[in-house]
């Protein structure tokens, strides 16, 4: 079924291994369901929100919420594109790309994660590599941001491994704990250097006035 008046519907990103669209009803609900299989060992928190720590059934509508609340408010000043990453047509984890004033700024964030059972396997450097070629490539981007606990190396690498520069350390509260988020940027400079994963994008022109273009 098309739909009509939210063409981001229409939207895919596709890579060697994955595509990231976003879901149905049906497939955020495997989404969600994903998340209380686990996403990262329970001893440890590698996000500034602990959402992974809620109750099992809370987690997961907590995932369906997020998802229908960036949806929601999404606005051409201020949107979160909230995709689902499928591999071999399974729900594998979710990819996150947004920007405020998006038009004056011309920068994104990304943030991300992954299934515990589906990690080691380069998706996540994949998956983030989609979302940049459509900021940086389908959006005319010029700057990406993003953000990992210095005790978080998988993420950290996978920043480095597409080309982005630490970008300072900031102090903050993780649980009831002083932690430490390492800071990246990515120019298009470098994004161009590093750019070495084929991505394919269909169905962004109807969705260029949602990204305020």
């Amino acid at each position: 079924m098309k739909v009509t008046h939210w063409p981001l519907y229409g939207l895919r990103l596709r890579t060697p291994r994955l595509e990231l669209r976003l879901p149905t009803t049906e497939e955020l609900d495997d989404l969600a369901r994903l998340s209380v299989e686990g996403v990262h060992d329970p001893g440890w928190m590698p996000f500034v929100v602990p959402w992974t720590d809620l109750p099992p059934d809370e987690r997961a509508r907590s995932v369906m919420q997020f998802h229908w609340e960036k949806l929601a408010g999404w606005s051409a000043d201020d949107w979160v594109l909230q995709l689902a990453v499928f591999a071999e047509g399974q729900v594998v984890g979710s990819q996150a790309v947004g920007a405020r004033n998006f038009t004056v700024m011309r920068e994104v964030s990304t943030g991300s994660w992954l299934g515990r059972r589906h990690q080691g396997r380069g998706i996540g450097t994949e998956m983030r590599a989609a979302v940049l070629h459509l900021a940086f490539a389908g959006l005319n981007a010029e700057s990406a941001i993003t953000s990992a606990m210095t005790d978080n190396p998988a993420s950290a690498a996978v920043s480095r491994k597409l080309g982005y520069r630490p970008n300072g350390v900031a102090r903050i509260r993780v649980r009831d704990s002083l932690g430490h988020e390492q800071r990246f940027a990515l120019d298009r400079a470098g994004w161009q250097q590093h750019s070495t994963v084929p991505v394919e994008i269909d169905g962004l022109e109807p969705c260029l006035p949602q990204f305020g273009l």
